[in-house]
């Protein structure tokens, strides 16, 4: 039985995304702004970064270049 979940667990931090956003930081900007974080919000925010990043990247190699900078953000 434990197999089965150490299996399944590995499975789906596998089909996941990692979070590129650290969770305290965020929640404590919300917060000092008299606000409050759902659960789900970090996540939303990581996959808006990864769009990000992945529109900076394409940019980046449409300029033949292998450098992301500040402009292709």
């Amino acid at each position: 039985m434990a197999k089965k979940k150490a299996a399944k667990k590995k499975a789906a931090k596998s089909s996941k995304k990692e979070v590129l956003v650290v969770a305290s930081k965020v929640k404590a900007y919300v917060k000092g702004k008299k606000m409050m974080t759902s659960a789900d919000a970090v996540a939303a925010l990581s996959d808006k970064v990864y769009a990000l990043l992945d529109d900076a990247i394409a940019r980046t190699k449409a300029n033949r270049r292998s450098t992301v900078k500040p402009q292709d953000l």
